[in-house]
């Protein structure tokens, strides 16, 4: 398998998927702004993701698909799918079992989720409503999560990356054909949510069957392979709902804050999240059954030399877009959401806070890189404490940041949090001996450092020749702001093939992986 190949299948439709909910987020930018239906409809949409990311994209499948890989790889194709069948059956009963809980308990969920929500009962009320909408939305995407890890251990991606395009496409048509039918444009975004749940299950559900492998309804029991996963699976569940809970954290501050604090929030993290979705998850997903492999082989070098090469290669892409959403961040959110009830003063609000957000960029993708070193080996317990040192690093910079810095110190606190737990992890993954620095590592980051430093003074000196221009409502904002990101992308490849940060070769070439070199 070719690691840079499998990124760029997982990345391309990533971006895609981000391009469309650019395109979202615009639409709900311009009908919802940053007023009290807006706080009420993200506050109701984090909480099924909170859940998404505990089950679907956190401990389950960090879990599952090392556990897929060495039934596929030692049993074959059949005792793995029975396996899957297992955890697909115990999974399903669970999780509807659940959803049914939540939905009784969400008088009360909700005021410990939003408790500044309490000052303005219209917020409270619709974002309980729509809590009560999106919240069934977690059954349908955890399911499919589980098939996707399977896809992703048959190096099948295209089709589960594809997958979270449907959600911004239902979003969208609903907000395009059935807003006039709901009374406000959140509870048509809400049941959007739940909608799109269902068709992401039943796509993935096809791509699987195309793949040859038929999942069948058994009996939930508590076979070996489940008890196995749930032993592996529960730290896990534990460092995740960590990292969901400085989330969480984040909102029940920011509801104490004025009235648009969160969807501030919201806007700005939407926009950091397209350099880790697109770099970030793409590479974590396609290194996992890669070092699963090469752990189970006992090829340490060989995982060593991947990790490498995948820090390498999302730091080369990860430290321009870090600066560059520093930089631009104003004209940015401007040209993507200021329209109709998004005005000059949201867009400051939120460019202010995607600075903020950004500085922690590359840590985030570090994190997802170097967890997935201890998922591969079975660790998950390493990962839960660098997690908790992050929790109460996040939570005492939130009460120092906030008072003075708002919704702005809230995102500073997340990002500098992220830099804890790149500390920890790195300390242990150096003490257990599974990871070092290579030389080309060492050769080419500096050099990655420098070209940035140098593409940043060029955007700086670029946006005082354009500022007029930038702050202008006319279509010549947009084609500055296109011009700016070409001007830096540009300047940014010259510079590193002149520090020899990179070449054309080694990115065609060195960064290839094959299963078993």
């Amino acid at each position: 398998m070719r690691i840079v190949r499998s990124v760029a299948t997982i990345g391309g439709f990533t971006m895609i998927s981000r391009v469309l909910g650019f395109v979202r987020d615009a639409f709900i930018a311009s009908y919802l702004g940053a007023g009290p239906v807006a706080d009420a409809f993200f506050v109701a949409f984090k909480f099924p993701n909170f859940f998404r990311r505990l089950f679907a994209e956190g401990a389950l499948n960090a879990a599952f698909v090392p556990m897929f890989s060495r039934f596929l790889t030692g049993k074959g194709i059949q005792q793995a799918t029975q396996m899957a069948e297992q955890v697909f059956s115990a999974l399903f009963l669970t999780l509807f079992a659940f959803v049914l809980l939540v939905e009784i308990c969400l008088p009360w969920l909700i005021y410990i989720l939003a408790p500044g929500f309490h000052a303005t009962p219209e917020r409270l009320e619709l974002a309980l409503t729509f809590a009560r909408i999106t919240f069934p939305y977690i059954l349908f995407i955890s399911l499919t999560a589980l098939m996707s890890g399977i896809l992703n251990s048959l190096h099948r991606f295209a089709a589960a990356s594809a997958a979270p395009i449907l959600l911004n496409i239902a979003m969208i048509g609903g907000l395009l054909f059935f807003r006039s039918l709901t009374p406000t444009v959140g509870h048509t975004l809400a049941w959007s949510v739940t909608v799109a749940g269902v068709f992401q299950f039943l796509w993935i559900r096809r791509s699987l069957r195309v793949a040859g492998v038929q999942l069948k309804w058994q009996m939930p029991k508590l076979t070996p392979a489940v008890k196995q996963l749930l032993h592996v699976m529960m730290p896990g569940a534990l460092g995740a709902g960590i990292i969901q809970v400085n989330l969480f954290v984040d909102m029940i501050v920011a509801s104490f804050l004025p009235v648009g604090s969160v969807s501030f929030l919201f806007y700005a993290d939407r926009l950091n999240q397209l350099p880790l979705s697109v770099i970030g998850i793409a590479v974590s997903t396609a290194l996992l059954p890669l070092l699963s492999k090469h752990f189970e082989k006992r090829d340490h070098h060989l995982a060593i030399e991947a990790q490498n090469r995948a820090l390498e290669f999302t730091l080369f892409l990860t430290l321009p877009a870090t600066l560059a959403l520093i930089i631009l961040a104003e004209p940015i959110i401007s040209v993507l959401f200021e329209r109709n009830a998004f005005g000059p003063l949201q867009v400051k609000e939120t460019a202010a806070t995607l600075s903020a957000f950004a500085i922690g960029l590359p840590a985030y993708i570090m994190v997802k890189i170097f967890s997935t070193s201890f998922f591969a080996r079975y660790d998950t317990r390493t990962p839960v404490k660098g997690a908790l040192m992050s929790l109460a690093a996040n939570f005492l910079m939130n009460l120092a940041f906030m008072t003075t810095l708002k919704h702005v110190g809230i995102a500073l606190a997340t990002a500098l949090a992220a830099w804890v737990n790149v500390a920890y992890l790195l300390r242990y993954l150096f003490k257990e001996g599974v990871f070092h620095f290579t030389a080309s590592f060492k050769n080419k980051f500096p050099r990655m450092l420098l070209a940035t430093a140098i593409m940043g003074s060029v955007l700086g000196i670029l946006l005082r020749v354009f500022e007029n221009v930038v702050q202008d409502s006319s279509w010549m904002k947009i084609l500055v702001v296109v011009t700016l990101v070409g001007a830096g992308m540009i300047s940014y490849l010259l510079l590193g093939l002149v520090l020899k940060a990179f070449d054309v070769e080694e990115v065609k070439m060195k960064l290839k992986i094959r299963e078993g070199e």
